[in-house]
């Protein structure tokens, strides 16, 4: 044999190796693709009914913000009614109030100095005196009568 064959059948052999290599590589890369698209199969079976399942659950969320917002609405209308509501009772009892509260506040004041100038009754508790609806200690009473003998003189 000579050179020229010796290199020509090295050639070979390392071109017979190269392909078989190839070849290796291009079946493991078709069954990584086989899986791949095996892969994205399955992920699009499963995504489509999540997808309508998330679009009827947006759906459904706007309708409860829409109710929200219209319940929202309703609220501030009533809470402008309550407030015109009391503004009205305000000014319409609010003067008269005041006016029958300080009528209340004379009679009652008139009502305890007639009483102050008067004798108290005996049966009151000892030591204390009775006014219409105050308790005056026993000291405070004895001066009470002093103020009173001085405008009787």
């Amino acid at each position: 044999m000579s050179g020229g064959e010796v290199a020509g059948i090295l050639v070979a052999v390392f071109w017979a190796i190269l392909v078989s290599f190839l070849a290796v590589a291009l079946v493991r890369l078709a069954q990584t693709l086989k899986a791949t698209t095996k892969l994205v199969a399955d992920v699009t079976e499963q995504a489509v009914p999540l997808l309508g399942d998330a679009s009827r659950a947006v759906r459904s969320a706007q309708t409860q913000l829409d109710r929200v917002d219209s319940i929202a609405s309703d609220v501030q209308e009533v809470t402008s009614n309550a407030n015109a509501l009391s503004t009205t009772v305000a000014s319409t009892f609010g003067g008269p109030l005041v006016k029958v509260a300080a009528f209340g506040y004379g009679v009652r004041r008139a009502l305890g100095r007639k009483a102050a100038d008067g004798p108290a009754p005996a049966e009151d508790r000892p030591g204390r005196t009775v006014i219409v609806g105050r308790t005056v200690p026993a000291s405070r009473r004895a001066r009470r009568a002093q103020r009173a003998d001085r405008k009787k003189d």
